[in-house]
C-alpha cells in the first residue's frame, strides 16, 4: 500500500521560495504519476501541478505557471514542488497524491483515482 509523507513548507515572505517534498513508502513512485494540490482557508482543494509517471510531462494551474516546478527523483522515491516568487494567494495546505495523467488534443491534465493523500503541509506567504 502506497503511503506518501510530505516535508517542507513554512512561512515565507512574498517573492520568496520554498520546496515541498513528497516521499513514497510501500511502493515505488517511479511508475506513478503524482499531483500536488492545495487548499486555501475556506476554499476547496485545487490542483496545482501534475507530473507524468515517466517524468517527461507536466501540467500546471494557470496561477502557478512560470513560478512552480514539479519534479521527481526516482533514487529517493520522491516528488518535489519547487515554488518561486511566492504570493500571499499561494497560502494554503499543500497535499500530494497519486493521479492519472492523460493527454488530450487540447493539452494534458490529471485526475485523482485513488483515495491516497500525503498528510498535508502548511505554506504561508506573508510579510
Amino acid at each position: 500500500q502506497l503511503r506518501l509523507v510530505q516535508s517542507g513548507g513554512g512561512l515565507v515572505q512574498p517573492g520568496g521560495s520554498l520546496r515541498l517534498s513528497c516521499t513514497g513508502s510501500g511502493s515505488s513512485l517511479e511508475y506513478t504519476a503524482i499531483g500536488w494540490f492545495r487548499q486555501a482557508p475556506g476554499e476547496g482543494r485545487e490542483k496545482v501541478a501534475c507530473l507524468s509517471s515517466n517524468g517527461d510531462n507536466t501540467n500546471y494551474a494557470e496561477s502557478v505557471k512560470g513560478r512552480f516546478t514539479i519534479s521527481k527523483d526516482n533514487a529517493k522515491n520522491a516528488v518535489y514542488l519547487t515554488m518561486n516568487y511566492l504570493r500571499p494567494e499561494d497560502t494554503g495546505v499543500y497535499y500530494c497524491a497519486p493521479v492519472q495523467y492523460y493527454i488530450t488534443p487540447e493539452g494534458s491534465s490529471c485526475r485523482r483515482t485513488l483515495d491516497i493523500w500525503g498528510q498535508g503541509t502548511q505554506v504561508t506567504v506573508s510579510s
